[in-house]
């Protein structure tokens, strides 16, 4: 009897896009004894444990197993647990997050709603008894207490399980709203990419809490028609022009004393970025609505007081960046800044980077370095296109950690680096452990191989040397032309053309198909310059001109049929996909557009209001931009071409509103097409059979369009 071989949609749904097994989540202790992680059992396993590994002798170990804490019982999940895994696209079962005290000893996370802490050094782990369900528990840096939240209240408890209270409980709303302490607003989490609201003192004695008011926000309701008997879901969503949450800030301290923090909201209402060290006074970086001025503010926590360190402008907009702001050991101000047309790293007032280096994250701040990762500048001696590296900056230069040729990433404390490496040629990621620069070990992966090598040349296209991706069937040896399919993202936040192996999975399968695949990264995607960045302002429309630059410079290279062109995305990549089949029918001749933005209005307050303003005051870019308004279709061109559009009914991001109004517009334009409703799929699409017909669905499409059947 010999089994069917799994077809690669299928494997790559039930591997979470292989993910599955491979280790996440660094914790390096600051003595160079140990490094905390996560990862499941297998490459198709969901449930992660968290795992230790002991630098003296090279030893994995778990410290802490869902399986075994919850007893063989099912894991549930609350209604805030799950928006909180949907708002950092989560879908990873067990332990899925975690925190640790100073010395990485004491590690505490929520399982199934509940509770629990990890000794690392002892390999032990145990519930602590208190109300649920439990989000976010974090450790005080002396590991003697564990701050969590429960019921929209911050609450602590001691490491041991003893005296377990409340510091601060939500007070009862007005108009139907809702207060919390602890917790990030929905923007934060979503788009600032900030998904705490409480961080401890270095002191241990006292936490900065975020209290969020979720009044001033309009609330919409998502249903799942093909569940009739379930009440719609309340949730508030904050659309462009409309109310946020209302976001305060208290110093709560263990003695039940309560401070708010004081600073000028109604100018600067979004509190983007929080710190709190050892090296110096509580750190804010607090924004103006239209995010084109920003403040850093120092706080005494004794009185609330807050006094500027720093104030930053920008006629567009101003970008957030992960592990900025903070103080060096010195107390100086950490922060990257875009100067000079560059992207740079600043340590006080000066800048220690120039136009070579596009400054990405701040990894680590150390006393004589900060690691930072970043991607080739407008200067730099090479293009490297698509490369991510890490790199030791001072006041000397700048010195890279990765060498090989990829995406990198690392996590360091004290003489410990842990650097992840992908790359083209191997598949998934290598994780090295190196002390004082030297490896010393490595953390194995379980993650599947997927059995497919992508065959991809990473290029330029166009007069503006647009990033681009092309695929070939693996097949194909010959040089007749290939029907084209286009699949981007191609917008802010989601670079797709990247030197790494699995990042081109799925787009070489659609070229084994029969396709020639594009990926191009236009203008708006990040990774370049500022100026590339920013150049989507009040028009979402270039990043369509930027694919259509793309493709026709790469016919001249590559064996492109442009009379069959076809588009495929998901999110601002569906978006880009009905937008190309609507404006530009003359260029594509079919488009697949997955939980796409069709009504800008629709779409949240800060990510909306960066790129396009405010839509009393611009209008005409919310029109421009979209895909319908108030009277239909905006601006679509003929001929018609086929479009099928792909929504989750249970999405709280991009919700099903915008494909139901597109598909309505087109449907009273006389325009046929194809929708294609997913029940109880949120903006993820996590179901394993979900994803894979979806795939298969896709390419059935494709070929049909384009006469391929």
């Amino acid at each position: 009897m010999t089994t069917e071989p799994v077809s690669f949609p299928r494997r790559h749904a039930r591997t979470q896009r292989f993910t599955l097994g491979a280790p996440r989540a660094f914790a390096v202790a600051p003595d160079a004894s140990r490094v905390a992680f996560l990862r499941s059992n297998s490459g198709t396993d969901r449930a992660h444990s968290l795992w230790v590994l002991d630098l003296a002798d090279g030893r994995e170990r778990v410290a802490a197993d869902p399986r075994a804490l919850l007893g063989g019982t099912s894991e549930h999940l609350s209604q805030q647990e799950r928006a909180r895994r949907e708002r950092s696209r989560e879908g990873g079962a067990g332990i899925v997050g975690y925190a640790t005290d100073t010395a990485v000893e004491l590690a505490s996370f929520a399982l199934s709603g509940r509770l629990f802490t990890a000794e690392l050094r002892a390999g032990t782990a145990r519930e602590l008894r208190v109300p649920g369900p439990v989000i976010d528990p974090r450790p005080a840096p002396d590991g003697r207490h564990v701050a969590y939240v429960s019921g929209g209240a911050l609450r602590v408890v001691g490491a041991e399980g003893e005296g377990d209270r409340a510091l601060a409980e939500p007070e009862p709303a007005e108009g139907g709203g809702e207060v919390s302490y602890g917790l990030a607003e929905f923007i934060a989490a979503e788009e600032m990419d900030r998904s705490r609201g409480f961080w401890w003192a270095p002191e241990s004695d006292r936490l900065l809490v975020a209290r969020v008011d979720d009044t001033p926000v309009r609330r919409w309701w998502i249903s799942d028609p093909a569940q009739p008997e379930s009440e719609p879901r309340r949730v508030a969503y904050p659309a462009a022009g409309t109310g946020n949450a209302e976001v305060r800030l208290f110093v709560l301290g263990l003695d039940g004393t309560r401070t708010e923090v004081l600073w000028d909201r109604a100018r600067y209402p979004y509190l983007a970025r929080a710190h709190w060290s050892a090296a110096g006074a509580p750190l804010l970086l607090v924004q103006a609505r239209d995010q084109r001025s920003q403040l850093y503010l120092a706080v005494d926590p004794d009185s609330g007081a807050t006094r500027m360190v720093h104030a930053d402008e920008d006629p567009t907009w101003l970008d957030l960046f992960p592990g900025v702001p903070s103080w060096t050991p010195s107390g100086r101000l950490v922060r990257i800044t875009d100067e000079g047309g560059a992207r740079r790293l600043a340590v006080g007032e000066r800048p220690l980077t120039g136009p070579q280096l596009h400054i990405r994250a701040v990894l680590d701040v150390a006393d004589d370095d900060v690691l930072v990762s970043a991607s080739a500048g407008e200067e730099a001696a090479a293009e490297e296109t698509g490369e991510v590296h890490v790199y030791r900056v001072n006041e000397l230069g700048w010195e890279r950690v990765s060498q090989e040729p990829g995406v990198h990433a690392a996590v360091r404390a004290g003489s410990v680096t842990v650097l992840v490496s992908a790359t083209l040629d191997r598949p998934g990621a290598r994780v090295r452990v190196l002390q004082d620069g030297k490896q010393t070990a490595t953390i194995a992966s379980h993650a599947e191989d997927p059995g497919l090598s992508p065959r991809v040349t990473l290029t330029q296209g166009g007069a503006r040397r647009i990033p681009c991706a092309v695929l070939m069937p693996t097949d194909y040896h010959g040089d007749t032309p290939l029907p084209v399919l286009m699949d981007p993202y191609g917008g802010p936040h989601g670079p797709r053309v990247v030197a790494a192996h699995n990042a081109h999975l799925t787009s070489q399968w659609f070229a084994d198909q029969g396709f020639a695949v594009v990926v191009a990264d236009g203008r708006g995607t990040p990774g370049r310059s500022p100026a590339w960045e920013k150049a989507v302002h009040h028009d979402f429309t270039l990043s369509l001109d930027d694919q259509v630059e793309a493709l026709r410079d790469l016919a001249r290279t590559h064996p492109l049929d442009l009379s069959r062109v076809a588009i495929r995305g998901w999110s601002y990549g569906g978006y880009l996909a009905a937008l190309a089949v609507l404006r530009r029918p003359d260029v594509f001749h079919a488009g697949i557009a997955g939980a796409p933005v069709t009504d800008w209005r629709l779409y949240d307050t800060h990510y909306t209001e960066r790129y396009l303003g405010d839509p009393a005051a611009h209008p005409e870019s919310y029109a421009r931009s979209s895909l319908v308004t108030d009277e239909g279709l905006a601006e679509p061109a003929e001929p018609h071409r086929p479009l099928m559009i792909v929504h989750g009914l249970a999405d709280d991001n991009v919700v099903v509103a915008h494909a139901l109004r597109l598909s309505s517009a087109l449907l009273a334009a006389g325009r046929p097409h194809e929708v294609l409703p997913l029940s109880g799929v949120t903006h993820m699409t996590p179901q394993e059979q979900v994803a894979e017909n979806l795939l298969l669905l896709q390419v059935d499409f494709l070929k049909r369009s384009l006469g391929l059947v």
